[in-house]
């Protein structure tokens, strides 16, 4: 099978298209023909290995899974003798970070780590789901969690998560405050937001307001200045966040500012709370009855075809990508 194959730290110019062998499924996994896989910040943060200390999770000398990509859809080809969940012919999405990567021709995951593929979904859209989604759903129904009459701000509304977090807080009844440059005003708007705050006019964290909810996908304002507009009580949610810049990685970056959040929740009068994901099967459970029940929708910006993966990273590093950026890997064109 051809895979997008990266053999050490870099820019999108390492990876490579190559002739790799087709895996094969362990008792417990399917073998799944990928039709579409989408991208995360967590897929060019392992291509660059940055920030540096990752590097104890990504390899430390150069990449330990030289398949890139974590979020896929596609259709089922072959079972391993002890699954019990899916059969060949099926259609599904999962979570291939803990085993092979999504920028291939096929992958194997373990079946809990796959749902079948909504119906009212294109491969495409439910490629968009395990992350991005995931987080959305963990950081606002989980770890917050966000209630009916809420205040929620959203740094980084139009991107892969803020997408999301814009609907599920939504969602839950939420009054929601959407922190993105002007261009991308209407998209959140039509996703539910109710206030839209241009980053470039307007320092939020200035604000008198305050909010139940805070959560943080950017990162790029100091501890305190979060601090400031949490309600006491209310939460504010970290995630890595960040965006990439040229040159030599961080050495820490945008999650010295988790780290940070972490000690200083230790006393604050609200909680900071670290937003991280995990594979984590009744998520998946939980994605595809929100999206069958249409509370959330994917967003899509652009779509790229297999060969052009490296233009997808491309455009995910440098372009600020809005929404979800996906591969499409079968194109009617090309066949089943």
């Amino acid at each position: 099978m051809r895979a997008f194959v990266q053999d050490s730290y870099g820019s999108v110019d390492t990876l490579r298209l190559r002739e790799v062998a087709t895996p094969v499924p362990d008792d417990d996994q399917i073998l799944v023909r990928v039709h579409a896989a989408s991208l995360n910040a967590r897929d060019w943060h392992a291509m660059r290995g940055d920030p540096l200390l990752a590097r104890t999770t990504f390899g430390l000398r150069a990449p330990r899974d030289t398949i890139r990509g974590s979020d896929i859809a596609g259709r089922v080809e072959a079972v391993g003798r002890a699954v019990t969940r899916f059969a060949p012919g099926d259609e599904v999405f999962g979570d291939v970070r803990d085993t092979d990567g999504a920028f291939a021709e096929y992958v194997c995951l373990p079946q809990r780590a796959a749902q079948p593929k909504p119906p009212n979904l294109t491969f495409e859209e439910a490629s968009t789901l395990p992350m991005a989604a995931g987080t959305a759903v963990r950081g606002l129904r989980d770890l917050a969690p966000v209630r009916a009459g809420h205040r929620v701000l959203i740094n980084g509304a139009s991107g892969g998560v803020g997408t999301f977090a814009v609907q599920v807080a939504k969602a839950y009844g939420a009054e929601v405050t959407a922190v993105c440059s002007a261009r991308n005003a209407e998209l959140v708007r039509s996703l539910g937001a109710d206030h839209v705050i241009d980053y470039r006019a307007s320092d939020f964290t200035q604000s008198t307001r305050k909010y139940d909810t805070v959560l943080d996908l950017v990162a790029n304002r100091p501890l305190r200045a979060y601090r400031r507009i949490v309600e006491p009580g209310g939460t504010l949610l970290l995630s890595g966040g960040g965006t990439a810049r040229p040159g030599r990685p961080y050495l820490v970056g945008p999650m010295g500012l988790v780290v940070a959040g972490q000690t200083v929740g230790r006393l604050a009068r609200h909680q900071v709370v670290l937003l991280t994901t995990t594979l984590d099967p009744a998520m998946l459970e939980s994605l595809r009855e929100l999206t069958e029940e249409k509370k959330i929708a994917p967003v899509i910006d652009r779509t790229y075809e297999f060969e052009q993966v490296p233009e997808a990273m491309r455009y995910l590093v440098e372009e600020h990508a809005r929404a979800k950026v996906v591969v499409r890997m079968v194109s009617p064109g090309r066949g089943e």
